[in-house]
């Protein structure tokens, strides 16, 4: 049997998460959701199907735009990016994102690189993926210490985006916002539901025994390891490096 490393199996199922979308957004600093949008793309192609169109702000080959995120802000608000990316220093159960600071704002202990466009993004894109690769309950909190983005929002406000699942190092989570809140999906190899629950500072719906994240089929793994890296390298060159370093 093939080893699959942890990170491929982070990239596998975001390729899964990002079935159906024609167009995917990711930004700066984002290469595992890059990878797997990039994954999804090349398995598309090797059936003979368009694969979704990718782009990566920072990237000068995987990226249409003349005008930096002014431009992806206008193509998300006129409905033309069906997916994208979203992370925090803090996560809560209702989907708040908080990139701003820890502790009470404005006087926060730890600040972060802060909201950027987060908020409008997270209204006006239909599918947005939360991914956070530490799983920690200093990420994972039942009330983030300040909202730069609302997961959910009253009845009376226009939506048409918010979140619909949470990646995380250990497990993966969908959101019900009928609830709302999330409900455990699949947890990764070499973890249980005991370590994500201690792990996780809000609480979340679970089956008893909740199935294992499905691993990659070795084709899947052979694009990941070859032409997916290959195209990765352009604006990724560490992070590729290292994952072939790994593969050794």
């Amino acid at each position: 049997m093939i080893e699959v490393l942890p990170r491929e199996i982070l990239i596998c199922t975001i390729a899964r998460l990002l079935e159906g979308v024609r167009h995917v957004a990711v930004g700066a600093s984002s290469p595992i959701p890059a990878a797997g949008a990039m994954l999804l793309r090349a398995l598309k192609e090797q059936n003979g199907d368009p694969g979704p169109r990718i782009s990566i702000l920072g990237s000068a080959e995987h990226n249409f735009f003349t005008n930096g995120s002014a431009e992806l802000f206008d193509c998300a608000g006129q409905g033309r990016i069906d997916a994208f990316f979203l992370s925090g220093g803090q996560i809560d159960g209702f989907g708040n994102i908080n990139l701003v600071g820890a502790g009470g704002y404005p006087r926060s202990s730890v600040r972060w690189s802060g909201s950027f466009g987060s908020a409008y993004l997270y209204f006006v894109v239909p599918r947005v993926i939360l991914f956070r690769e530490e799983h920690s309950p200093r990420v994972f909190v039942e009330k983030v210490d300040f909202i730069s983005a609302p997961g959910v929002s009253d009845e009376e406000v226009f939506r048409t985006g918010g979140p619909v699942a949470l990646l995380t190092g250990k497990s993966l989570f969908r959101f019900d916002k009928s609830r709302p809140g999330f409900e455990l999906e699949s947890i990764h190899p070499g973890h249980d539901l005991a370590e994500i629950k201690s792990a996780t500072g809000f609480e979340f719906k679970h089956d008893a025994q909740p199935p294992k994240t499905t691993l990659p089929n070795q084709l899947t793994l052979q694009l990941l390891r070859s032409r997916v890296l290959d195209e990765l390298a352009e604006t990724y060159p560490e992070f590729a490096g290292q994952m072939r370093r790994d593969l050794h």
